[in-house]
């Protein structure tokens, strides 16, 4: 058996530097000294690309995030008592909106956009706009998005979108959330967008416009790995149950 599994780290090493071009003496050291060889490849030409790698970084912050969730918020008052600067009280206000304490950060966005210089930033507007929504002041947010100037990408846009969308259905104003649901659910990574719409689209008795939506998300949902589908898992769950209940009325498309 150790013999097997030395073969096998001999391969997956190999297989690694030919995958990416790497020196080929490595080859030499891989067959001639396979232990050795293997763990200072690991060192020397696999571990410095894990730290490069978006996912493994995004596995490791949510690790982090998990077993220490208040860290960056740490981090970030610490930084605020070292520079009173603009840029340290949205960092708080970030990292207070992460953790759902959106009362406590919208003073410090409301005071970072306050002591920027020049013209106000969108995204920090965006950001107020966001946690003004969360503390149940939709009207105030709602005027505040209709003084933001448009994003320039279309991502910015759509984001923007959805928060509005989700202004106007909490101000009972859901003929309109519809319209902005309908034109940028098909645009929008994730599904919040779609289970929103479809959510909407049930209240307002329109079950057959809602099957079609939570369709296309079980679909989505069928190609999703177990993590992808964990981080949204109450939302994947609701979108589950609600299209059984639809089918189990006779509900179709």
């Amino acid at each position: 058996m150790p013999y097997l599994l030395v073969i096998a780290l001999q391969v997956a090493c190999i297989v690694h530097l030919m995958r990416r071009g790497g020196n080929p003496l490595w080859v030499t050291a891989l067959i001639f000294l396979p232990v050795v060889s293997a763990i200072a490849y690991f060192f020397v030409e696999i571990l410095p690309g894990l730290g490069q790698n978006r996912h493994v970084r995004t596995a490791r912050a949510k690790a982090v995030a998990a077993l220490d969730p208040e860290r960056e918020l740490r981090a970030a008052r610490s930084a605020l008592d070292l520079a009173d600067t603009a840029g340290n009280r949205l960092r708080v206000a970030d990292a207070l909106a992460a953790l759902g304490r959106h009362d406590e950060a919208e003073p410090l966005y409301r005071e970072s956009l306050r002591m920027t210089v020049g013209d106000p930033d969108v995204r920090t507007q965006g950001k107020l706009a966001n946690t003004l929504y969360e503390v149940g002041k939709g009207a105030e947010a709602l005027a505040l998005l209709d003084e933001v100037p448009a994003p320039m990408g279309q991502s910015e846009r759509d984001r923007q979108a959805l928060l509005r969308a989700k202004i106007l259905e909490h101000l009972d104003r859901k003929d309109e959330a519809l319209d902005v649901y309908a034109d940028i659910v098909t645009r929008m990574p994730g599904e919040e967008a779609r289970c929103r719409y479809a959510a909407l689209l049930i209240d307002q008795g329109w079950d057959r416009k809602a099957l079609v939506v939570l369709e296309e998300v079980e679909k989505r949902m069928k190609r999703m790995d177990r993590q992808q589908r964990a981080a949204e898992a109450d939302m994947y769950r609701w979108a589950t149950e609600t299209l059984a209940g639809l089918r189990s009325r006779g509900v179709t498309a």
